[in-house]
């Protein structure tokens, strides 16, 4: 046993008395800490240039990651696996009144004593198995479980052929800035040390499928993520005279309509289903009340893929906005219909026709348009819209085209479709080559050693389904995919980049090995504590044995 219970959660609570809120200073605090905790180690002090802070790149918050390395003893090897997890987490303001012991986890669940719970979550308080506070699910307990090893190895080195490096990254939470800052170290560890980088594992919580499963899961590879995005213009009128315009709000009501919970657009692989798309967000742009209807709205989507490509999604919504604009304009027409025949105004037909572009279409159109002096303008409005920092990436993307929108020559309604965000590419670990083989193999194994020690099953899946940085670590998107990406999200290169031949540099197998529990982003978020603690670190162990043994 190369770890303890006992270890990992008092090394867990250590880490959520840090409040590492993403986007706040606590993410430079917790960077601090966890720096200071390893530099201490014997090993550290002994080759403290093993051990490194490391400021984000391109990035308007100050924040970092803290890379550490063991290097084994036991024969010569380059043989390197990677450690991964993240430090922040997301909000407190959920815990309401708890607000100020979220980060205390045995204050917390004093607390909640008293309070009135759903029975799952009384049962589990009451039980002493179970570990509540922000952060101690989502991931702390991993990065604890990762410290505890990496701790191990440097006591014992003469055990490893090979080395062990952990990663433990800031803003997974929001913008990945963190990893995607990573990968510049550990492409320059990889060059000074002569790393081989064999197998990741990363450390994220996983949870129950659904109500009853008692599975723990463990996942190869990653889903992969984007965010498709809609600006979706009308034609004003006074709302007393309702059908002689076209509320842009109508046609995104009918686009979630058709989007949202489609399972037509679910992509699923391996038999593995991902959820369907979903609405994060639905706002039209009118800055305060008036009688007229809007000019224009925006709506965006939660997108996962585990199959298709950044180009199949646009294409793919293309098609639902087209049905969905049929579909508005047909309801449209028969209202208008009926209430001619009730109110015994003469009846029109509605001039309104469909229109719907995807991003680079329309911006392939201004530029041939209006040559120079649009690309110019746009250049200047970009630069300028950067200095308001309260813009995300989402926004400034739709304030972007909402100004080429003037630009056009026909504003007729419309609705244009770009990506607002970051993509998290899906990862695959399929055997389809000898490192991934390896590590396959390695966790079937070490998965096998234990199970007979664990009373519930421990089951192995392809996707890890809630969205993580080991998206960054690998990639298997062909050049048109990554692409599309660029070409149509309005921020690329402005707001937003990602470099994605960094990803195809390092390139390197994942899996995800993490804490179970319940309510990640939730104010009872909670961890198993024998699972958390005893079995993560042992599988994660037996799996670096059996590649750097």
């Amino acid at each position: 046993m190369v770890s303890n219970r006992e270890e990992i959660l008092s090394m867990t609570n250590e880490l959520v008395a840090v409040e590492s809120v993403v986007n706040t200073k606590g993410e430079m605090e917790i960077a601090d800490f966890l720096n200071k905790k390893i530099a201490s180690l014997p090993y550290f002090q002994q080759h403290p240039s093993f051990v490194v802070k490391s400021q984000t790149i391109q990035d308007e918050v100050e924040r970092y990651n803290v890379l550490a390395f063991v290097k084994g003893t036991k024969t010569k090897s380059n043989k390197t696996v990677i450690l991964m997890g993240h430090l922040d987490t997301v909000g407190i303001d959920d815990y309401a009144h708890l607000k100020d012991i979220a980060c205390k986890p045995n204050e917390l669940m004093q607390a909640l004593q008293d309070e009135s719970l759903p029975e799952l979550v009384k049962s589990q308080l009451k039980s002493g198995e179970w570990h509540f506070g922000r952060g101690a699910l989502d991931m702390k307990c991993g990065v604890a479980s990762h410290f505890s090893l990496l701790k191990y190895y440097s006591e014992h080195p003469e055990e490893l052929a090979g080395n062990l490096l952990l990663l433990a990254e800031c803003d997974e939470e929001d913008s990945s800035h963190g990893v995607l800052s990573a990968l510049k170290d550990l492409k320059r560890l990889r060059d000074e040390q002569n790393f081989d980088y064999i197998a990741l594992i990363n450390s994220d919580f996983v949870a129950p499928r659904f109500e009853g499963d008692e599975n723990r899961y463990i996942y190869k590879g990653s889903i992969g993520k984007l965010l498709p995005s809609f600006f979706i213009t009308g034609h004003e009128t006074h709302a007393g005279s309702a059908f002689e315009g076209l509320d842009p709000n109508f046609l995104a009501a009918e686009l979630t309509r058709q989007i949202s919970y489609n399972p037509d657009l679910v992509d699923d692989a391996f038999g593995e289903f991902p959820a369907p798309p979903v609405s994060l967000k639905q706002t039209d742009f009118k800055p305060s009340y008036t009688i007229q209807t809007a000019l224009s709205a925006y709506v965006y989507y939660n997108f996962f893929i585990q199959s298709w490509s950044p180009k199949d999604v646009l294409e793919k919504m293309k098609e639902q906005a087209d049905i969905a604009f049929d579909n508005a304009l047909n309801t449209l027409t028969q209202r208008h219909r009926t209430f001619c025949e009730r109110s015994g105004e003469s009846y029109r037909e509605l001039p309104w026709k469909k229109r719907v572009f995807i991003y680079e279409e329309m911006k392939e159109l201004l530029e041939k348009e209006h040559g120079e002096a649009f690309i110019n303008h746009m250049k200047e409005f970009k630069e300028k819209l950067l200095q308001d920092k309260s813009l995300d990436t989402r926004m400034f993307a739709a304030r972007v085209v909402e100004e080429e929108w003037k630009w056009m020559t026909n504003k007729s309604p419309a609705i244009i479709i770009f990506y607002s965000s970051i993509y998290s590419p899906c990862v695959e670990v399929t055997g389809k080559n000898e490192k991934e083989q390896k590590l396959l193999a390695a966790l079937e194994q070490s998965v096998d050693e234990i199970q007979p020690t664990y009373e519930y099953p421990i089951v192995i899946r392809n996707f890890f389904p809630y969205v993580c940085d080991m998206s960054f670590m690998a990639m298997s998107d062909d050049e048109e995919g990554i692409q599309a990406v660029c070409e149509n999200n309005p921020s690329w290169g402005t707001k937003h980049y990602v470099n994605y031949q960094d990803i195809r540099d390092i390139n390197v197998p994942s899996i995800n090995i993490g804490p179970y529990g319940y309510d990640a982003h939730n104010k009872y978020e909670r961890m198993e504590l024998t699972f958390s603690t005893e079995i993560v670190p042992e599988i994660t162990n037996g799996v670096i044995k059996r590649l750097l043994g």
